[in-house]
C-alpha cells in the first residue's frame, strides 16, 4: 500500500470486505460483480481469496457479506431518494458500478487515509462514477460531521437514504446511539436507513484467523437495534439472512442463524 498514512485497524477491515467482494465477483454465478474489488486487494499487497473459507465462522461471515452486498445493491437505488449517504463508506464502489436514477448524488464519508487509498486505486484504473459523487473526509465520532455534510451540498429538507454497512458492530452502544441520533437529525420524513440488525458479540466463536476483525467488535446497539430505531423516530422492517439466502438461491451454511437486515423509514416529527 502506498498511501502516506496507514489505515487504522478498523479501516483495514474494508480490505477484508473487498476480498470477499472480489471472491464473489470471480465466481461463475455471482450475485454481484464489483470490478474494482480485486484492485484494492492487490494494491494493499494482499493475496486474493482463491477458494471458499474454511472455518464455520468464516463461512458465515463471507455468506453474510455477499448477501448483504447484493441486498443493499438492490435497495439503495430503489429507495426513492436522490441523496445517498454512505457512512464509513470504506472501499464501497456503488457510485461506480450501480445503475442510479438520474440526478442521484452519492456522499461517501470516511477517514482521510481510506478515501486517499480508494482514490489512488480508482484513479489508476481510470474509473468514472455513474452518478454524482462527493467523497467527504469525516470522522463519524466527531460531532461536527453533520455540518460538514450539509456544507458539501446535502439538503436535510429533502428525502435521503443512508447506509451503515458493517459499521455499528465496531462502535459501543453509546457511540452507535449518538451516530444514529445525528442521522435522525438530518433525515427528512420518508428518508430511509439501511443497516444490519445487531448481534451479541460476547457469543462470537474464537477463530485466530479472524481475530483481526472480530477482536474489534464492540457490539453497537446489539440485538435491539430495530427496537432503538422504533423508539427514536423510525419505523423498521426486518429481512432475515435466511430469507435472503433463499431468495438469491444461496442456502446458508448454518440455517439456524438469526442475522437480519433493517430497513427503517423516518417518521414525521410528533
Amino acid at each position: 500500500m502506498t498511501t502516506s498514512e496507514p489505515l487504522s485497524p478498523v479501516s483495514r477491515t474494508a480490505l477484508s470486505v473487498a476480498r470477499v467482494r472480489a471472491y464473489e465477483s470471480s465466481r461463475p454465478d455471482p450475485l454481484f460483480v464489483d470490478p474494482y474489488a480485486l484492485a484494492f486487494v492487490t494494491a494493499a499487497g494482499l493475496e486474493p481469496a482463491l477458494s471458499g473459507p474454511v472455518s464455520s465462522l468464516a463461512r458465515g461471515l463471507v455468506t453474510h457479506g455477499i448477501l448483504r452486498t447484493r441486498f443493499y445493491d438492490d435497495r439503495l437505488p430503489a429507495a426513492g431518494a436522490d441523496q445517498v449517504v454512505l457512512l464509513a463508506a470504506g472501499l464501497d464502489t456503488r457510485a461506480y458500478r450501480l445503475d442510479w436514477p438520474a440526478g442521484t448524488r452519492v456522499f461517501e464519508l470516511d477517514l482521510g487515509p481510506v478515501l486517499a487509498f480508494k482514490e489512488q486505486v480508482l484513479d489508476g484504473l481510470g474509473a468514472v462514477p455513474r452518478t454524482g459523487r462527493t467523497a467527504l473526509v469525516a470522522d463519524l465520532q466527531d460531532p461536527g460531521w453533520p455540518e460538514r455534510l450539509v456544507a458539501a451540498g446535502f439538503d436535510p429538507a429533502r428525502r435521503s437514504v443512508w447506509l451503515a454497512e458493517g459499521l455499528l458492530v465496531y462502535l459501543t452502544a453509546e457511540e452507535a446511539a449518538g451516530l444514529l441520533t445525528a442521522v435522525g437529525g438530518l433525515a427528512a420524513p420518508g428518508s430511509r436507513l439501511l443497516l444490519e440488525q445487531g448481534r451479541d458479540v460476547s457469543r462470537t466463536p474464537h477463530d485466530p484467523a479472524l481475530v483481526h476483525v472480530t477482536g474489534l467488535w464492540r457490539g453497537g446497539l446489539g440485538p435491539d437495534a430495530d427496537g432503538w430505531l422504533d423508539r427514536n423516530g423510525w419505523t423498521t422492517g426486518i429481512t432475515t439472512l435466511l430469507r435472503l439466502g433463499e431468495a438469491y438461491g444461496r442456502p446458508l451454511p448454518d440455517p439456524s442463524t438469526t442475522t437480519a437486515f433493517i430497513e427503517a423509514v423516518r417518521r414525521p416529527a410528533d
